[in-house]
């Protein structure tokens, strides 16, 4: 039986929703014991059953080739890792205005789009109320060139659109920040989806592991994955972090030493510019506690 391409547009554990070319979908599994399949995924997979009863599928599959991808966004700490999207070209970090966001989940997760080539948007939502205190915290990011989206998602999130015109985006953000009342501003029929294939493919057990691939349009989509409380970077070196604190980049190499990890070394570059307020001292606060745990 000859293979065939797919998509990977939803992620339960170990199973797996893949749509074909032609719109039908397919449920799925991974050969062997080790699942690498991301949701975004483009994989090779081979019918193994016809259509299911549980889900308005073309029937089961097993897949047997992971193509390979343009981009994989994850988060790992030692010996563990949780593959997030893969080919996608646009990281969405959700914020609001209440409850207030976790500053250094921000920043590792601007760090993870940087080192995969992402274009990175940051939506603070939750405008409708004070959002003083949070365009404040969020200043730093703006001055350093990152693009800031206000809106209020229970209101509209129209502004939004254009923005994810010709992307794959991915969405993320802590739990709270209303990134669940955005997707289904933007996609009203995706509460229903999600059920579905929830009940399907997780047979009717509790999961936090799912994450789905919207439609847009035909050259837009949208990946909305569970909320994150932590974002683990232990796969990336202490280059590649610096280098995801993009306004470091005049100052670094600058250091005396060339092994400096900018914390208490004389003749440190970055702390210099901090305390010359080249650079926002809070954003080095943020690489030295990043750094030291990754």
């Amino acid at each position: 039986m000859s293979l065939l391409q797919a998509q990977i547009i939803a992620a339960f554990g170990r199973r797996y929703l893949a749509e074909l070319p032609d719109g039908e979908l397919l449920e799925c599994v991974p050969r062997g014991k080790k699942s690498e399949v991301a949701c975004g995924d483009l994989v090779e997979v081979q019918r193994t059953a016809l259509a299911s009863a549980t889900l308005k599928t073309g029937g089961q599959a097993v897949i047997e080739t992971i193509l390979p991808r343009q981009s994989l966004l994850h988060r790992s700490v030692a010996h563990r890792e949780k593959l997030i999207a893969a080919n996608v070209t646009q990281l969405i970090v959700v914020v609001a205005t209440e409850p207030s966001f976790n500053d250094e989940l921000l920043a590792r997760c601007l760090v993870a789009a940087h080192d995969q080539n992402l274009q990175a948007l940051i939506v603070l939502n939750k405008c409708d109320l004070d959002a003083a205190a949070a365009r404040a915290q969020l200043q730093p990011y703006r001055t350093i060139g990152y693009r800031v989206l206000e809106l209020s998602a229970k209101e509209t999130a129209a502004p939004l659109l254009p923005l994810l015109q010709g992307h794959t985006s991915v969405l993320v953000g802590q739990s709270g920040m209303g990134k669940s009342t955005l997707i289904n501003a933007l996609l009203p029929d995706a509460q229903a989806a999600t059920r579905e294939i929830s009940s399907a493919l997780d047979s009717g057990k509790h999961t936090t592991t799912h994450a789905h691939l919207y439609h847009l349009n035909p050259n837009s989509h949208l990946i909305d994955c569970p909320g994150v409380q932590a974002f683990g970077l232990h796969h990336l070196t202490l280059g590649d972090i610096e280098e995801g604190f993009v306004e470091f980049a005049p100052y670094r190499g600058q250091c005396r030493f060339h092994n400096c990890r900018h914390t208490h070394e004389p003749g440190c570059a970055l702390r210099q510019a901090a305390e010359a307020g080249k650079i926002d001292a809070r954003r080095l606060r943020l690489f030295q506690q990043i750094n030291g745990s990754t």
